[in-house]
């Protein structure tokens, strides 16, 4: 047990939450935060294979299919919560190139994946979060790449732009209703980031790896169970006057 969890600091006893793309990366470290915090943490993944092996090693927590670009897929997911409190839009995919080399098809499939899940997912448990009587909220997985411009990536920092302002706007359109807050990570050791360099740098993995961390002030990748913790500061009472607020977690890369 973490010596917050001794305190009784940040806890969310009898709260339920879903993670979108919870079974890996920083959503399954997110996860495993909020299970520890004592919530019920439905996993929410195209890979529910994984989703319920993580599951089964929680206790209080629940694997659901869901594919975040289906409204089919995320009504039928929402039809087994009987509750809702915190939802974790976390799941996203990303794009390598600038904008005379990147293809319509991925754009179009960034804007679907990382932009348009957030609204539909946001969109059908919405109803969900409102009848919670611990006062709903939000908390949207951004990108320092939403914040400013980073080379080569033209389509991701167009959908991690649109993920922030649409927390933004939630913010203001439901403020008594609801919290919503966004996380901007910077570049964070998961396989998200192992898969890009195997797929745009596999000659080349641990020259790019060292640069990777060095656009850091820090000098290292971020850890998923980082974003977590803040994610689980978020969810909690201690934030309750937190809304429509922008969290980098960068090791100082947007400060320089």
């Amino acid at each position: 047990m973490s010596e917050m969890a001794k305190d009784g600091a940040f806890r969310l006893d009898g709260l339920h939450a879903l993670v979108t793309g919870g079974a890996s990366g920083i959503g399954e470290a997110t996860a495993k935060e909020l299970a520890r915090a004592g919530a019920f943490v439905w996993i929410a993944d195209i890979n529910l294979t994984a989703a319920e092996a993580l599951a089964a090693t929680l206790g209080n927590a629940q694997a659901v299919r869901m594919d975040v670009t289906s409204a089919a897929s995320i009504d039928a997911a929402a039809q087994q919560l009987p509750q809702l409190d915190i939802l974790v839009n976390n799941a996203g995919i990303g794009h390598v190139g600038d904008v005379l080399t990147t293809q319509a098809e991925d754009f179009d499939r960034l804007m679907n994946v990382n932009v348009k899940s957030v609204f539909l997912v946001t969109q059908r448990l919405l109803p969900l979060l409102l009848a919670s009587p611990a006062k709903g909220c939000i908390v949207n997985i951004g990108s320092v790449a939403g914040m400013i411009g980073i080379r080569q990536r033209f389509a991701y920092c167009t959908s991690k732009g649109a993920v922030l302002a649409m927390t933004r706007q939630l913010a203001v359109e439901y403020a008594k209703e609801l919290r919503v807050n966004a996380i901007c990570p910077g570049t964070v050791e998961t396989p998200f980031v192992e898969g890009y360099l195997d797929k745009y740098h596999a000659h080349e993995k641990e020259k790019i790896r060292e640069e990777l961390k060095a656009r850091q002030p820090m000098g290292r990748l971020g850890q998923p169970n980082e974003v977590a913790s803040m994610v689980r500061y978020l969810a909690s009472p201690e934030a309750g006057f937190i809304s429509g607020s922008l969290f980098t977690l960068d090791g100082g890369w947007t400060a320089a």
